[in-house]
C-alpha cells in the first residue's frame, strides 16, 4: 500500500484511483462498506482502490487540547486499511491550507488537479470544506460539474443501532468489547511501539510489554483477555495473553498504559511494533494490599483469558 500525504505533489502512478474518504477512525463496518463501494468501482474504472483520510483528525485540529477521542491512531489505521486490501492511502495533512478550501476548491484542488480521482465514495452524513459547508449532495453536484463520479453510502445498522465511533466509544467505555467488536467488524486493537517500563513484572514473574494510550480513547480500566500481533523484529507472529489498561494503582498514581503478558513467551520485544486486540473484559482494575494478592489474582486472570480465547 502506498501512502500519499501532499496532494499537490502526486506521482502519475499514484493518481486516478477510486477513493473512499473519511476520518475512517477505527474502521468500522460502516467505513468498510463505504470502502467496499470504492473497491467495485475500481473493478469497473480498472482503477486502484484508495482512500481519502486526513492527519491529524480534523477533530484533533479544531480542539487540539480536547479529551482523547481517537480509536486508532494513523499507524493502526494504515495497518487495518492495508488489510483491507487499499492501494492507495491518501493520508493527507490536515492543516490552515486545506482545513480553508471551500467544498468548490477542495473538489477542484483536492480531487481533481491533485489526486486525480476517477470516483469517490462517501457517507450519508458526509462533510467536507471550511466550516464543513459541503455535504454529499454538494460533493455529487460537484463531481458532475467538475468530471468524477461519485457514490453515496446509507448510513448501517446493526440490530437497529447505528454504527458509528461514537457508539464503539461508548461500547469501550463501559468495557463492553464484544458489542465494540460487533460494530467494528474486527476486535477492537491499540497499536504501537514497546516502551521501556518500571519492569514490575519480571520480578512478579509476569514479564509485559507496555505501550501508551496517548491521544487514545481509555478502553474502561481493567484486565483483559487479548490476541497479539507482533508486527516487526525477530519475534514477529501471533500471541496470546492477558492485558491490564490503567494507571496501576498498587504502585500509586501513574499515567494510563496498557501492558501485556505474552502467553508462553519468553523473547525481548523492546522497540518492536505489536498490535493488541482486546477480546473480553475480564475485570475492573483493583489495588492489592500485597504482592502475594496481586500474583494469586494475575494467575487467575491468566487462567480465565486462556479459557476464553480456546474457546474462539
Amino acid at each position: 500500500m502506498q501512502i500519499i500525504r501532499d496532494f499537490q505533489f502526486v506521482a502519475e502512478a499514484d493518481r486516478g484511483a477510486s477513493a473512499a474518504i473519511g476520518n475512517f477512525d477505527g474502521v468500522h463496518r460502516g467505513h468498510q462498506y463505504v470502502i467496499d463501494i470504492a473497491r467495485t468501482q475500481a473493478r469497473q474504472l480498472d482503477a486502484p482502490l484508495g482512500v481519502m483520510t486526513f492527519e491529524p483528525h480534523p477533530r484533533q485540529y479544531f480542539a487540539g487540547d480536547g479529551p482523547d477521542f481517537r480509536l486508532m491512531n494513523a499507524e493502526a489505521r494504515a495497518n487495518r486499511l492495508n488489510w483491507l486490501g487499499v492501494e492507495k492511502l491518501y493520508e493527507l495533512t490536515f492543516n490552515d491550507t486545506l482545513s480553508g478550501l471551500s467544498p468548490e476548491d477542495f473538489a477542484a484542488r483536492v480531487i481533481v488537479e491533485g489526486l486525480g480521482l476517477k470516483h469517490v465514495v462517501v457517507g450519508q452524513d458526509f462533510h467536507f470544506g471550511a466550516k464543513r459547508a459541503g455535504d454529499s449532495a454538494k460533493l455529487q453536484a460537484l463531481g458532475d460539474a467538475l468530471g468524477f463520479g461519485v457514490s453515496i453510502a446509507p448510513l448501517m445498522q446493526v440490530d437497529g443501532l447505528e454504527i458509528s465511533s461514537t457508539a464503539i466509544r461508548e461500547a469501550l467505555t463501559e468495557g463492553r468489547v464484544r458489542d465494540a467488536a460487533t460494530m467494528l467488524g474486527h476486535w477492537h486493537r491499540i497499536d504501537g511501539a514497546v516502551i521501556r517500563g518500571d519492569q514490575r513484572g519480571r520480578d512478579l514473574g509476569y514479564p509485559t510489554v507496555n505501550m501508551a494510550l496517548s491521544g487514545l480513547h481509555q478502553p474502561k480500566f481493567g484486565v483483559y483477555a487479548v490476541k497479539v500481533d507482533v508486527l516487526s523484529g525477530p519475534h514477529a507472529g501471533a500471541y496470546r495473553g492477558a492485558a491490564s489498561v490503567g494507571v496501576r494503582p498498587t504502585f500509586g498514581e501513574n499515567i494510563p498504559n496498557i501492558e501485556t503478558y505474552l502467553f508462553d513467551f519468553g523473547g525481548d520485544l523492546y522497540g518492536a511494533h505489536l498490535s493488541v486486540a482486546l477480546v473480553d473484559y475480564l475485570r475492573p482494575e483493583e489495588k492489592f494490599n500485597s504482592l502475594d494478592a496481586l500474583i494469586t489474582q494475575m494467575d487467575e486472570d491468566c487462567a480465565r483469558a486462556r479459557a476464553i480465547l480456546d474457546a474462539l
